[in-house]
């Protein structure tokens, strides 16, 4: 989803991979305080309700932990749930869970916990990502320390999505203000919230896990790049999380301060169609449009050439990726044809940005672009998150909108009915239906056929991969090379 992941996906970076070092050999620092410099500021602290890739970036695997979590590789391994076991008949999970983990108000966590946010999520949760929980037909604890999940049919996808968001662990007693004060059992407890400016996190002193180097971590963010940027040049902040203009690194590279890691995510930045507007009901209109753009020429522009292009909404870390740039190659003659043929030379499109780097400075290129193949583009700049989740996630009031979705293997939740796309095509769900029952061959198949199917009806546009660039101080340790989940892990930063 857009990142928002879920989404529901904006710019988000997330510790997945060692990147100068690792924390492991470090003693915890008393007093050591890092701050972190991000862009995409939450517009809430509560994933349940709020959708964003903002939230989880900063307390998923920080605040919250879940029952599994995915390693450097993407391997899906042990966190609060020790170990598990599948059913022959691949429907039914037991898991044996830690039996010394608490919560941040102190209650004890046990699989009582998990059963109520399993089901939370099915009850409670009113963001799209909660339909990942559909498939759970029970939850049960058969002891403090035992949690058996029983699903209507096998799902390849439910074990995953239980690395994501939605598999978050709550206390009962804790959810009453998750908007401004989570609870969670992770390596970090919420500090304080200065809207507008930053979120600060405090160690967790009694978690059960290996304790985190830093006292105390600072999320503070910038809307403008060059401020951003700035605030490392000037010793302000320790680490840009996420570097928003790739032309500025000329500053830090080469210099012996800093250290400049670059790797791959899984965001794609999505042009995306309103595919209920009777426009994107002819084909020819979505495929002109996917000829149209440039994406070499609009990556050079608005990105200093950094990234990748994909042409589908799969990440090459996918087992299931190809390289489907070929299905729409640059072809401004035949844009031109097509958007003739279906009779949309002429009309206006409302192109809908959120106010993000990445979006504002791509979103002129394809304007551009657009109006030489023969249409008329009319951009709003909608202030992220708040406006831009409510006027284009939430009621579909746009006609093409520029998003990075950052949640992982995200091509079903985004592209249905029900998500802000309104792409509905039975073909495509039959395809995810059928990878996600099969065996592991037939998820590859099956998935490699969905994102063909995709790419080939022009459900949207793939601009490119956002590449995980961050700027940091030499002396620390940990940083990520590839982002491929929701987190920032800060608990494997050191100095």
């Amino acid at each position: 989803m857009v990142a928002l992941v879920g989404s529901a996906a904006l710019l988000a970076v997330a510790a997945c991979s060692a990147g100068s070092g690792s924390s492991g050999g470090s003693s915890p620092g008393a007093e050591e305080a890092l701050m972190v410099g991000l862009v995409a500021e939450p517009a809430s602290l509560d994933f349940t309700t709020t959708d964003g890739a903002a939230i989880p970036q900063a307390l998923l695997g920080n605040v919250y932990n879940g029952l599994v979590k995915q390693d450097e590789s993407g391997k899906i391994v042990p966190d609060l749930a020790k170990s598990w076991t599948l059913s022959p008949d691949r429907k039914t999970y037991t898991f044996t869970l830690v039996d010394n983990a608490k919560f941040t108000n102190g209650q004890a966590f046990t699989a009582d916990d998990a059963v109520f946010s399993i089901e939370r999520v099915q009850t409670a949760w009113t963001t799209s990502l909660k339909s990942a929980m559909a498939v759970v037909e029970s939850a049960k604890a058969t002891s403090a320390t035992e949690l058996t999940v029983t699903l209507t049919k096998p799902s390849n996808d439910w074990l995953f999505r239980m690395t994501t968001r939605i598999g978050a662990m709550f206390d009962k007693t804790g959810v009453d203000k998750l908007a401004t004060d989570p609870v969670g059992t992770g390596p970090y407890k919420f500090g304080s919230w200065k809207r507008g400016d930053s979120i600060v996190l405090q160690r967790n002193d009694q978690y059960w896990g290996t304790k985190p180097y830093f006292g105390q971590v600072t999320l503070k963010y910038f809307k403008d790049p060059n401020a951003l940027n700035n605030a490392l040049l000037s010793g302000t902040i320790d680490v840009i999380g996420t570097v928003q203009a790739p032309e500025a690194l000329s500053q830090f590279n080469g210099n012996g301060k800093y250290q400049v890691i670059e790797g791959t995510t899984n965001g794609e930045v999505l042009l995306s169609f309103n595919n209920s507007r009777p426009v994107f009901k002819d084909l020819r209109v979505r495929q002109g449009i996917r000829a149209a753009i440039d994406h070499k020429a609009l990556l050079d522009t608005c990105f200093a050439g950094r990234g990748k292009l994909i042409g589908s909404m799969v990440p090459p870390t996918d087992p299931w990726y190809e390289d489907l740039t070929g299905v729409a190659p640059y072809d401004q003659a035949k844009a031109k044809s097509l958007l003739q043929a279906a009779g949309a030379t002429g009309k206006t499109l409302r192109l809908r940005l959120p106010t993000l780097p990445y979006a504002t400075s791509c979103g002129q290129v394809v304007k551009s672009q657009l109006e030489q193949a023969g249409l008329k583009v009319q951009i709003d700049q909608l202030e992220f998150p708040a406006a831009w989740l409510t006027a284009v996630l939430k009621n579909a009031d746009y006609d093409l909108s520029i998003i990075a979705h950052v949640e992982p293997r995200d091509l079903g939740a985004v592209f249905n009915a029900q998500y802000y796309t309104r792409y509905d095509d039975p073909t495509l769900q039959q395809h995810v239906a059928a990878a996600d029952a099969g065996d592991e061959a037939t998820q590859v198949s099956e998935m490699r056929k969905a994102a063909r199917r995709l790419s080939e009806q022009a459900a949207a546009d793939w601009l490119f991969l956002i590449p995980n660039l961050i700027v940091a101080d030499k002396d620390v340790k940990g940083l990520p090379q590839n982002a491929i989940t929701e987190s920032f892990d800060l608990s494997r930063l050191s100095r």
